[in-house]
């Protein structure tokens, strides 16, 4: 949510797609869960077609307007169940979608059979001791659980990290001090007792007036923390940010 959304948290993201296009090469690139469509105009460049999936409609027809290129091609889909051919694409880029299934290994799946055979796919993931609570986030995973997954499905696996400077660190420490007392509020975990559906439905809900009331300060470019603050490592620990995986040479079927 640009202007409510904590500035680390929108250069998070706009640094994992940076990391993603700065691997790039021409031919047909397909960013799952698009959303809005923030970062395909940067994937748009000659020499490639553009195909950008998501779940929510709504979303689909704002990233057709924001993506003025004749190569850009969007459409409703589930993650697990992509309306592509097998081998469609190039190049796959999921990012920050995978920690949102029960069963994130139809995801990877899916991503390896619509993956062409000499393509490469990108995942982007929170790292499980460095995330916030968050009832949308349904599996977490650190480096060796993301590996043992992804290796189900592909041949070629690389894990790393996005990892933040010092005042990044520091920034998300803080703010996840704030998270913490306001989640101390609830002194009977009602939130876990409840049905799911009617955490999600609250969390939908305060969110965006828990961001307005105690993060004003780190929106609208007030911290100065921008994409130029993370980067890509291979070391990876509990502090680590992201787990951002590079990933070939699709299996397509998962070992016996």
């Amino acid at each position: 949510m640009e202007g409510a959304t904590p500035d680390s948290l929108l250069a998070l993201h706009a640094a994992g797609y940076r990391a993603v296009i700065e691997r790039l090469g021409p031919g047909r690139v397909l960013d799952i869960g698009c959303g809005e469509g923030l970062e395909l105009e940067a994937f748009a460049l000659p020499g490639r077609t553009l195909f950008g999936v998501d779940y929510k409609r709504g979303a689909l027809a704002r990233a057709e307007h924001r993506v003025r290129s004749g190569e850009l091609h969007v459409a409703q889909m589930d993650a697990t169940h992509l309306g592509l051919a097998t081998g469609a694409v190039d190049w796959a880029c999921s990012s920050h979608l995978i920690e949102h299934f029960r069963d994130p290994a139809a995801h990877a799946r899916e991503v390896s059979r619509v993956l062409a055979d000499g393509g490469t796919a990108f995942f982007l993931t929170p790292n499980r001791p460095a995330d916030f609570e968050n009832p949308f986030h349904l599996t977490l995973f650190v480096k060796e659980e993301l590996e043992d997954l992804l290796r189900a499905w592909f041949d070629d696996v690389w894990v790393g990290g996005l990892d933040g400077t010092r005042v990044v660190k520091e920034d998300f420490a803080r703010r996840r001090d704030k998270a913490n007392r306001l989640l101390a509020l609830d002194h009977f975990d009602l939130r876990h007792r409840v049905p799911y559906s009617w955490y999600v439905t609250a969390y939908t809900k305060v969110l965006p007036m828990a961001y307005r009331l105690v993060a004003r300060r780190d929106t609208r470019g007030a911290t100065g923390i921008t994409a130029d603050d993370f980067f890509v490592t291979s070391e990876v620990d509990e502090t680590t940010l992201v787990l951002f995986a590079v990933v070939g040479m699709p299996r397509r079927r998962a070992p016996a």
